[in-house]
């Protein structure tokens, strides 16, 4: 007869082959797609251009993740989320991705049931205000009525400011989507638009007349932002993880898009491991040798996917800052391939 242990642990060893069985990437691979979660429409980040074709920073992460999965970055198929329904839909698996301008948190992080695979854009949150407003600091803002996007760290952020500084007055304006956001900040419904600094500046170039708006110069948060997966898959949460990584170190190698090709004749060991050519192995992850060298290849290193879409070679114009790599004065870093 078999005892309780021994059942308990054949139990342990079936659910875990049926949980290998059900892998996010098996069912990646087996739909010829990554399904990608973005925002509802954020310039920089995730947002459609005038053919419907998907763009953006957090775009970019889904690309790459496709790249190494597939060696084809243009297979994802994008789905576009409030901040309500984000959460909800990585947790029902009507996504593998979530790569949406997400706030990473210890809430989100340890009670969600789901994962982030690391940071992507640092950010902080600041205000909007038209000029005629004649504000120029955010203590300056009692009494204000400040439009706010529901679902985001955004409402709690605001409301900690104003209590801790003195005990300030304002009358939230709460909205499901950011183009609602929008629309009440330039109707005046409110005398301020709130949301991270990266957010305010997108949101910003959809006002009809965007130069008669200024952001505050005060960042009352931290907002690291990154795509999110699902807990319970350590190798789908890796592949993620290390193709953000990939990106990261592409940069520091001074590998682009442009020249990673001649680049497979280096010496540098550094760039010899990173493009697949030394040990180790793209089967740590379970894909193909090439999948750092097509991420570069297809989606580029964090410097180009940063400068075409939120900086310099973007409308945004925003600067590098602490989103430079580390040797560079900023936070970017990424633990090394080898």
């Amino acid at each position: 007869m078999w005892n309780v242990g021994v059942l308990a642990l054949l139990a342990l060893v079936g659910a875990n082959k049926a949980m290998a069985a059900d892998s996010t990437l098996d069912a990646v691979k087996k739909k010829g797609f990554v399904q990608c979660g973005v925002s509802d429409g954020l310039p920089g980040f995730s947002n459609p251009d005038a053919k419907g074709v998907w763009q953006g920073m957090d775009v970019d992460v889904c690309r790459a993740v496709a790249a190494a999965v597939f060696g084809d970055a243009a297979k994802v198929k994008y789905v576009s989320l409030t901040a309500k329904e984000r959460f909800t839909a990585l947790q029902s698996g009507e996504v593998d991705i979530l790569s949406r301008n997400t706030t990473w948190t210890l809430t989100r992080d340890a009670s969600l049931g789901l994962t982030f695979a690391g940071t992507n854009y640092y950010d902080g949150q600041g205000f909007l205000v038209n000029k005629s407003l004649g504000v120029k600091s955010a203590k300056e803002l009692d009494g204000a009525a400040i439009c706010i996007q529901s679902g985001t760290t955004t409402e709690l952020n605001v409301a900690d400011y104003f209590r801790a500084n003195g005990g300030m007055k304002y009358t939230p304006v709460v909205f499901d989507t950011s183009d609602q956001t929008v629309k009440g900040f330039e109707s005046g419904r409110c005398d301020v638009l709130t949301s991270d600094q990266s957010q305010l500046y997108a949101l910003k170039i959809k006002l009809s007349k965007p130069d008669d708006a200024v952001v505050l110069p005060e960042v009352i948060s931290k907002e690291p932002l990154g795509p999110v997966v699902r807990q319970g898959d350590d190798q789908w949460f890796k592949i993620v993880r290390w193709s953000m990584f990939a990106m990261i170190n592409a940069e520091e190698a001074g590998l682009t898009t442009a020249n990673v090709d001649s680049m497979l004749k280096s010496d540098n060991p550094d760039v010899r491991r990173l493009l697949g050519l030394e040990e180790p192995k793209g089967n740590v992850l379970g894909l193909d040798d090439k999948w750092a060298y097509n991420i570069v290849k297809q989606v580029g290193s964090y410097g180009e996917v940063f400068d075409r879409n939120v900086g310099s070679g973007s409308p945004l114009k925003i600067e590098r800052g602490i989103n430079a790599l580390w040797n560079k004065g900023g936070f970017m870093y990424a633990p090394p391939i080898r």
